[in-house]
């Protein structure tokens, strides 16, 4: 089995690289793309970890898309191989966006008499950038909410009372950041785009013209017969195909490693023509989380 999407503590994952990479040995997944969310400062990690475990690890990142329509647009950088200038410059501006993002969302904790400071919450990112995980983890730990999904559920998802939009990046910016590394940029999930499979073809010969190399067809969420559909669009088109777990942790039981829509194990196929991060020796740029 393979995976072509994960998730780890560098974004919004449970599992630090090393313990997801420990978890495909365990689990039988040969090769697996970390994709944490705006960053790729656990891939070397994760890449050494492989080679001490016998698991390819191949270099990932996942991008938040400008998209008008309702839904969601998330890009995967897949087959990253260094870390470009361009992809560096790209990803500085997305945490300042961030950045901006999680100063509003203190506010508006504050303006519902909630005594917080932006470093208390950060101390719940562990020198990572902030994102909606630590103050899901704020919250709790003040008894605000229960658990980590009670605080999505109830005041960090989409339209809820603490949550604020992050910027997003435009298709043609985000695809020459990940094609400067190396990558093929890939939508993720596209089923989150809510659009008929016809909308979804006229869409993907549109992004074709701005970067776009690919499409997730399988992800854990999806039902298998779209997903097929999906893949005979995509191919129909030119475009390669993936497929992913979209992992985030055990806590996750809908969502296991090496396995996507309905359970099925992710075929080995998937990961052909990708190469394995190289090792590196110099830090890593950092990133953050949704």
């Amino acid at each position: 089995m393979v995976d072509l999407h994960t998730h780890s503590t560098a974004s919004d994952g449970t599992l630090t690289p090393t313990e997801l990479v420990e978890v495909c040995r365990v689990d039988g997944v040969t090769a697996v793309a970390l994709t944490d969310h705006d960053t790729i400062e656990g891939v070397e990690e994760a890449a050494a970890a492989g080679a001490a475990r016998g698991v390819t690890v191949i270099g990932g990142i996942e991008l938040e898309i400008e998209y008008t329509a309702p839904g969601a647009f998330h890009l995967l950088g897949l087959g990253l191989t260094r870390r470009s200038s361009e992809l560096t410059s790209f990803l500085s501006e997305v945490h300042i966006m961030r950045q901006d993002r999680n100063t509003r969302m203190v506010e508006r904790m504050r303006a519902a008499g909630i005594a917080v400071h932006e470093d208390e919450i950060a101390e719940f990112a562990g020198g990572d950038v902030l994102a909606r995980p630590h103050f899901a983890q704020f919250l709790v730990e003040r008894g605000i909410a229960r658990s980590i999904q009670e605080a999505f559920d109830r005041f960090l998802g989409d339209g809820k009372l603490f949550y604020e939009p992050k910027g997003a990046s435009s298709l043609e910016e985000a695809a020459a950041a990940v094609h400067s590394a190396g990558g093929v940029a890939v939508v993720a999930h596209p089923k989150t785009l809510f659009l008929s499979i016809s909308s979804l073809r006229e869409r993907l010969r549109e992004w074709k013209t701005q970067g776009l190399d690919g499409v997730e067809a399988y992800h854990s969420n999806a039902r298998l017969t779209d997903c097929r559909k999906i893949e005979a669009v995509a191919r129909e088109e030119g475009l390669m195909v993936s497929a992913g777990s979209d992992y985030h942790g055990p806590q996750r039981t809908d969502r296991r490693l090496g396995r996507t829509a309905e359970g099925i194990a992710i075929e080995h196929r998937f990961a052909n023509g990708f190469s394995p991060w190289p090792m590196q020796t110099s830090p890593m740029q950092t990133g953050g989380a949704p």
